[in-house]
């Protein structure tokens, strides 16, 4: 869950803009010097409670602020895609602070403001790129202090191929890659490397079913099991303390009879709003549909499988830092040989590599038999890592522009390691096509973006696998396969049968898919009380081959005890997925949308993208003298102090800056001319203070340089800089255009070009002499034409003479 991490952007980045439209946000540097600093975050504590197929994790993290200054520590850290994110305290000395779920903005706003005045601050809040990744800022942490940190989710535990379930504590976020010039350049900033990380890890986890359990695996080594009662309903298992944070803590629960359809009751509180999701009771359904065996005994032999396998240079990556790895592409290799080995023949097949770009074995999909399965074979093995960035959205749109082949449904089967910056556009992207193909998606190696993985397989109508290893691969493979050979189920309606004075709301979005014996999951609000019956029955109808089947569960109306209101949490998440879904697709009414989703997340205590948490201790007040040191919790590098992103920025810059960015955000919500006007006077009264600032800061830093022969040194190479030294040759530009000419020509020759086409190649190289240099009135012209921001306007000191000071 925690154990690699890096920082989001700097939000009052984007107020150094002298321009009147909206101030765009940009990633920040990483601003570390040479020294040494401890790290604020010293141990994470993991409690896991399993109950049935439904997992509640309460993580603690234990903060020490070792330095001698307040200091504001940022982490990021993955989550499962689909968990509910329900609790956020802190814990100073012995009072703790409950956070409180409100809109974004407004938890930002307060946030901001609380470390400014020297408050100690929490803030814990969701990407707008991607729901599995968090952020938490733990700000204004005084000099000695220790500060605990809690926070709390539950999520589903995915059916797996051997009828396990499997819980995962993600231990690495692996970088999203960004294409150059996209907009998406305002997505956080993650890190290559992933070594060991100074900080500890204990883990221990409570399984607690009306089933028998069966046992407990784990990829990971684990103190004996203990069972707490003779029927084995309750045991409790710990991770071994001798874990090395290489690799996800992968954990599966075995129960007897799990493959049994289920329905959990949950009351909801008496103190809720009447009528409100948190104040009627709420049900969950488990159903495992069973087709008929006349069906299933007959799978199909038609249908066109297109596969799409990530080549971007993150796939040469490890699957693990654990001993015996292999790197990702060779997995999505085996994987990818495995399927093809595995098709009907008469069926209809293509392959696609993708990274900055794509390319297919075919020019559109082929005849599967042996001589196209040979050829396929061969080009697979000699696959590489080495197609650039993660761009899945051009192939995947090239691949839905292609016509499909009649009675040959297509079965569309993606394997990466989930990398992308864009996970919500090419979800979209997937469920607009949904009713043209099935999905199945493959997360290569740890770290796999679960909200991509998944996402795409929900939106596609297919399943979801995630490969860690090659312990399971071939059993999860074939599982998938089975499902796309499967008809497809057609018509799925849900029908509610309950007591007369019980109503039903079903909260999930409609199901469109079923796979035989694979979990279907159900929420639904159940309005009034019964005063008769006890019980309610569920009925799923659908087609199958033109023909009608059913499947039904009988159901107490009683409320299961103990549970939490995990299952109305879940619910909510649920619906707000289903919101943001709406949101994005353009729907009229956005404002609205909008307004219920943080209605619903602030209700029900769960965050969601439009809302954050926020704590703070209000009977903690210092005086914070210049910017708070900024700490980066980073996994696996050197863990060294950062230089403060603005040395120079003052009390009185603090509170102008404090000031524009709030009306930089009523501006922005109300579009109001006034408000603008306020906004624009706000940004120039800022700006002089800005300048001023920084001259008074730098003044002071030139004058009480220690190092004169250094500053001096520094002064006149930035002022009188050395003249570009004369070529050696003549022939050194003429050798340079040669060179680029042939090496473009060469890589041409490997291409094969149609007949039609007719290359014409200039007759001769242009020669050149020399290189002419630029004055300063070009770089003058060339610099004033790109249109320099304030940001650039103030900075009157050369980054260079500044790092050489800083050094001094």
């Amino acid at each position: 869950m925690f154990l690699n991490a890096s920082h989001f952007i700097n939000r009052s980045s984007s107020l150094h803009s002298s321009s009147s439209t909206p101030p765009t946000e940009c990633p920040q540097k990483s601003l570390y010097d040479s020294q040494k600093s401890e790290m604020p975050l010293k141990s994470i504590s993991v409690e896991v409670l399993v109950q049935d197929h439904v997992a509640t994790v309460s993580s603690t993290l234990q903060y020490v602020n070792e330095e001698e200054r307040p200091l504001e520590a940022l982490f990021v850290f993955p989550l499962p895609a689909d968990a509910a994110v329900c609790h956020f305290s802190a814990k100073i000395g012995e009072q703790e602070i409950v956070a409180e779920v409100q809109d974004r903005e407004t938890a930002r706003d307060r946030y901001d403001d609380a470390v400014s005045s020297g408050q100690q601050a929490f803030l814990l809040e969701e990407s707008s790129e991607s729901p599995d990744v968090f952020r938490l800022s733990v700000g204004c942490l005084s000099a000695g202090q220790n500060a605990a940190v809690t926070i709390i989710y539950v999520t589903e535990l995915a059916v797996q191929d051997d009828h396990s379930l499997r819980f995962c504590l993600p231990a690495v976020l692996n970088p999203r890659y960004t294409p150059a010039g996209t907009t998406a350049a305002r997505t956080h900033t993650l890190l290559e490397q992933r070594r060991a990380v100074p900080y500890t890890l204990t883990l221990s986890v409570h399984v607690s079913s009306p089933k028998p359990i069966s046992k407990l695996e784990s990829s990971c080594t684990l103190d004996p099991l203990v069972f707490l009662h003779s029927d084995h309903t309750q045991a409790t298992v710990n991770l071994n303390s001798g874990h090395m944070f290489d690799k996800d803590v992968e954990l599966f629960v075995y129960y007897q009879d799990t493959h049994q359809p289920s329905a959990i009751v949950e009351a909801g509180e008496t103190t809720a709003p009447p009528g409100s999701l948190m104040r009627d009771t709420v049900v969950m359904i488990s159903l495992y549909p069973e087709f008929p065996e006349g069906v299933m005994s007959s799978l199909a032999s038609r249908g066109e499988f297109v596969f799409v396998i990530d080549r971007s240079g993150s796939m040469g990556d490890m699957m693990h830092n654990g001993k015996g790895s292999q790197n990702r592409i060779e997995s999505a290799k085996d994987t990818l040989l495995l399927l093809l080995k595995s098709l009907p023949v008469g069926c209809y097949f293509n392959i696609y590599g993708f990274g900055s770009d794509f390319k297919s074995f075919f020019p559109q999909s082929v005849e599967y038999n042996q001589d196209t399965v040979d050829k396929a074979l061969k080009r697979v093995k000699e696959m590489k890592a080495d197609m650039g960035g993660t761009e899945i959205l051009q192939p995947l749109k090239h691949i839905y522009s292609q016509p499909c082949y009649p009675d040959h449904p297509r079965q569309l089967f993606v394997f990466t390691d989930g990398e992308v910056f864009n996970t919500k556009e090419v979800l979209d992207l997937v469920k607009s096509h949904a009713h043209s193909h099935r999905c199945f998606s493959f997360g290569i190696g740890e770290g796999a973006s679960a909200a991509l993985i998944t996402g795409m397989a929900r939106e596609g109508s297919g399943h979801a696998q995630f490969i860690t290893d090659t312990d399971r691969m071939q059993p999860k493979v074939m599982q998938s396969l089975r499902f796309a050979l499967q008809p497809a189920v057609l018509n799925i309606s849900v029908d509610w049968t309950l007591p007369d004075d019980v109503t039903v709301d079903t909260l999930s979005p409609p199901i469109n898919v079923l796979f035989q014996g694979q979990r279907t999951l159900i929420y639904a609000q159940l309005k009034g009380e019964s005063s008769g019956g006890s019980e309610g029955t569920v009925t799923v109808k659908y087609s199958l081959k033109d023909q009608p089947v059913a499947n039904q569960l009988h159901f107490c109306l009683k409320p299961t005890e103990k549970t939490q209101l995990s299952i109305h949490r879940l619910a909510a998440r649920t619906l707000i997925r289903s919101l943001e879904q709406e949101e994005r697709s353009g729907a009229a009414d956005v404002e609205g949308i909008r307004s219920r989703m943080v209605e619903l997340s602030v209700q029900a205590g769960v965050s969601s993208v439009h809302t954050a948490f926020i704590a703070v201790n209000k009977d903690s007040r210092q005086t914070v003298k210049g910017p708070l040191l900024q700490i980066r919790v980073l996994g696996g590098l050197d863990y060294n102090r950062t230089t403060p992103s603005a040395p120079w920025l003052s009390d009185v810059p603090r509170e102008h800056l404090s000031k524009l960015r709030a009306a930089e955000r009523v501006w922005r919500k109300s579009k109001n001319t006034t408000d603008l006007n306020v906004y624009q006077s706000l940004l120039s009264s800022f700006s002089t203070n800005v300048f001023a600032a920084k001259r008074t800061y730098y003044h002071n830093k030139i004058n009480n340089s220690s190092n004169s022969r250094m500053l001096f040194k520094t002064f006149y190479s930035l002022l009188c800089p050395p003249p570009p030294p004369n070529p050696a040759s003549t022939r050194i530009a003429d050798d340079f255009a040669t060179f680029f000419f042939n090496k473009i020509k060469n890589i041409s020759a490997q291409f094969s070009t149609p007949q039609s086409v007719k290359h014409i190649l200039p007759a001769n190289i242009h020669s050149f002499t020399s290189f002419s240099s630029l004055s300063e009135a070009d770089v003058s012209k060339l610099i004033l034409s790109n249109h320099p921001n304030l940001a650039l306007e103030v900075d009157i000191q050369p980054r260079l003479l500044c790092s050489q000071l800083w050094k001094h």
